[in-house]
């Protein structure tokens, strides 16, 4: 590989580990390749749809000319891997925050559990967590949260294609979800506990697909290191 194929413009796949940032993945590739090829300054680098530090997965990071891609490489759809563990929440709808409520789960059976997917396929209304980095009144709503403030928040539309639930161990319930551009994966947890007359948070998250992107063909930010640095 060369400075000139960087700028021109690549597609990379990255395995983004836990507690990572998205940012934290994108200048970390930035300071490899700056230090590898002595790119310039206003070296263009980007990534395709943000994935929170307590998710790992897919991270699609463009460079050079091929930043103009990722606006249409964020809006295909994903797919997801997790664990929703029921009985309790968060504010944050995972595991950023204490659980601040809990609720009875004997009622809950696995045929509940596969009938309650069935409400939740197609295109539904979601509120995005308080917890997001979505703006309200200038400010990202975790600030709000972390203030203390409280804000209505407007839910939106997206569309569940797929719902698959993949074990059953309660508290714990795994599950495959295939979903549109905007997708909160830990609102979807909260509601699901919410839709078994429970209550529910998201413990664990990995992106597995964008489009026909796959994880499956991603390598760590330690890999694609090594694997620059061996180039000759």
């Amino acid at each position: 590989m060369s400075a000139e194929e960087f700028l021109a413009g690549k597609v990379l796949l990255i395995d983004k580990p836990l507690t990572w940032s998205s940012f934290q993945a994108v200048n970390k590739l930035k300071y490899i390749l700056k230090r590898k090829y002595d790119l310039p300054k206003k070296f263009k680098i980007g990534h395709a749809g943000t994935l929170d530090p307590l998710a790992s997965g897919l991270l699609i990071i463009c460079t050079g000319k091929f930043t103009k891609k990722i606006t249409e490489i964020q809006a295909q759809e994903k797919e997801y891997t997790g664990t929703i563990f029921v009985g309790a929440t968060t504010p944050s709808y995972d595991l950023e925050t204490e659980i601040d409520a809990t609720f009875p789960t004997k009622h809950i059976t696995e045929e509940l559990i596969l009938e309650t997917t069935k409400q939740f396929i197609g295109e539904i209304d979601q509120k995005p967590p308080v917890f997001s980095a979505i703006k309200k009144d200038g400010k990202r709503l975790y600030e709000h949260a972390r203030a203390g403030e409280e804000v209505e928040i407007q839910s939106r539309k997206t569309t569940i294609y797929e719902f698959e639930i993949t074990r059953i161990a309660l508290p714990e319930i795994d599950f495959r979800v295939k979903c549109s551009k905007g997708t909160y994966i830990r609102s979807l947890a909260y509601d699901f506990g919410l839709a078994l007359k429970s209550g529910g948070h998201l413990t664990a998250l990995r992106r597995t697909k964008i489009g026909d992107y796959d994880v499956k063909n991603a390598i760590s930010p330690e890999d694609f290191e090594k694997q620059i640095k061996d180039e000759i």
